[in-house]
């Protein structure tokens, strides 16, 4: 089940992958698993200043056309507006708009992935501005995760 929500932008400091990646031949699973290890065996949230909230973003954003084609892929925090940029991080707003919203649950990362390709081969108009999952405190068991999935459509 999914619904369509305004939503606002939000300014984030993290990681990103040094080249862009895509779904073919599965590069993007690899790609982004090493990017979530560096993240997490690095502690890069406690490198940055001026978080806002717990949780953490990964956005998919930078698309060349559609799912098929390269994207980039960024990790971060939700930051106040005056937040320093630490060294070999980067600063992404995700943009306001319309998103249609979806919740993986289940075993990782297999729920995510059942989410992401009902996402695929769902009907929706989407505009391929920034697509991105939150990983709130529902997300820390593995066995039993919750991630919310926005996905940015046309108006």
């Amino acid at each position: 089940m999914s619904s369509t929500e305004q939503r606002g932008g939000v300014t984030l400091v993290g990681i990103t992958l040094p080249e862009k990646t895509s779904n073919e031949n599965q590069q993007s699973t690899t790609d982004i698993g090493a990017l979530w290890q560096t993240f997490m065996k690095e502690n890069i949230v406690s490198r940055i200043p001026g978080r806002v909230g717990e949780d953490i973003y990964a956005v998919y954003y930078n698309y060349e056309g559609d799912h098929t084609k390269p994207f980039d892929y960024f990790i971060g925090v939700p930051v106040g507006n005056d937040t320093t940029v630490p060294a070999g991080m980067i600063n992404l707003e995700i943009p306001a708009g319309r998103y249609q919203h979806f919740v993986a649950k289940g075993k990782m990362p297999d729920c995510m992935i059942d989410a992401w390709t009902k996402i695929w081969n769902a009907d929706i108009k989407r505009s391929y501005t920034a697509d991105y999952e939150v990983y709130g405190s529902l997300s820390n068991d593995v066995e039993n995760t919750e991630v919310d999935i926005f996905i940015a459509v046309s108006n």
